[in-house]
């Protein structure tokens, strides 16, 4: 088969071949039937508040639907509620809601940059950051993994660019390992660059009341991005910064002009969750000790993260796709759920197990968890 997309016509056999290279996904048939026995150690939900229960009686206040996009008459008082509670929290001065992660990257990158700048990108940055640099038509300069000395190369070889870009994680999801946010921060002002950082997997997680990796190295970056779908457990996400920021997305961001607004019912909830996030104080605890008691239990059993990993991401690399899908497979015979991941989420070789801890786990979980991915991996090697 030719590479690329295939023709409508030769979808079937497309589909035949991905499953013989161990890259197809099927729907998730892990969970069917909310069977009470399986142990999720691969949720994003790391704080458990996705879990919490809100009245099925909907406050007379709060509409369902906003109506229309956000400039046409779609914005209600939840949504401004919301945005000044997201620009406090992750101490910006104005916030902006979008649908998902990967709107607000789509929208937000391509809105800012154009043919006239250069981005420089690390390499294992997520789908939206990349299609978002992709759709900008900016000068791209693809950057090895957490490379500083590599972006600061960039930065000082990039004179004649209208405005340059710095791109990057705070928290990388399949690796579980971060950037020097202080050094990009202090290459960036040295350069005259701007520094947009996503806060993904870190936002609720770290930081002053889960503010956040960059409040917790006490650096500002230009852009700031957040989801609420993981540690604050529902949808959609926002884009931080300055006020004027906020209104050029408004007016230039495809993503939220062309998209209806986000369910002021929805934007209500969601509020709470942020306050029940910021004051989560023992949950965040409860994860920290559960992280800690997960990895002493993998290294009683010789099984270690890459270096630099740390936080609840805990990748434990495989390498090859059928393999990684076998122990995959094996957890789930111990009823828990490992998400196998495969390119071209992650490098070509580089297939892994995505571990992640919540604050809801036990000791018993833990245990359970490093013993069975033990002889899993065990078991896999003697083949």
């Amino acid at each position: 088969m030719l590479p690329g997309v295939p023709r409508l016509d030769d979808l079937e056999p497309a589909l035949l071949e991905l499953e013989r290279e161990g890259l197809l996904r099927h729907p998730d048939r892990a969970l069917l039937g909310s069977r009470s026995d399986v142990l999720l150690a691969c949720s994003n939900d790391y704080l458990g508040l996705g879990a919490r229960h809100v009245s099925r009686e909907t406050p007379p206040e709060a509409r369902i639907g906003a109506g229309a996009s956000r400039l046409i008459h779609g914005t209600h008082p939840e949504h401004v509620w919301l945005e000044t509670a997201l620009a406090e929290w992750v101490a910006q001065p104005a916030a902006l809601l979008f649908s998902s992660g990967y709107a607000a990257n789509v929208g937000a990158i391509a809105a800012l940059a154009d043919r006239n700048d250069l981005i420089v990108s690390d390499r294992l940055n997520h789908a939206s950051l990349v299609d978002g640099c992709r759709l900008s038509r900016a000068t791209l300069a693809v950057t090895e993994h957490a490379d500083t000395d590599a972006i600061a190369r960039e930065l000082a070889q990039a004179p004649n660019y209208r405005a340059r870009w710095v791109v990057v994680e705070s928290y990388y999801s399949m690796d579980g390992d971060s950037p020097d946010l202080p050094r990009l921060r202090e290459l960036c002002d040295k350069h005259h660059a701007h520094l947009y950082v996503d806060e993904a997997h870190a936002l609720g997680v770290f930081g002053p009341g889960g503010s956040g990796l960059c409040r917790a190295q006490n650096i500002t970056p230009d852009v700031l991005v957040g989801t609420l779908g993981k540690a604050v457990g529902v949808a959609g996400a926002f884009v931080a910064g300055s006020e004027p920021l906020r209104r050029w997305l408004w007016n230039r961001a495809r993503s939220f002009v062309f998209s209806t607004g986000l369910s002021p019912l929805l934007a209500e909830i969601l509020l709470r969750q942020v306050h029940a996030t910021r004051n989560a104080s023992e949950a965040r605890s409860r994860l920290r000790q559960n992280v800690d008691s997960l990895r002493a239990e993998l290294a009683a059993h010789g099984i270690r993260p890459p270096p630099g990993n740390h936080g609840p991401i805990l990748p434990i690399l495989v390498g090859d796709s059928a393999r990684t899908l076998r122990v995959a497979e094996r957890m789930l015979s111990e009823n828990i759920v490992v998400q196998a991941i495969r390119p071209p989420t992650v490098p070509k070789g580089t297939g892994r197990l995505r571990v992640t801890v919540t604050a809801e786990m036990t000791a018993e979980h833990t245990q359970r968890i490093a013993g069975a991915l033990a002889t899993a991996l065990a078991a896999e090697q003697a083949l």
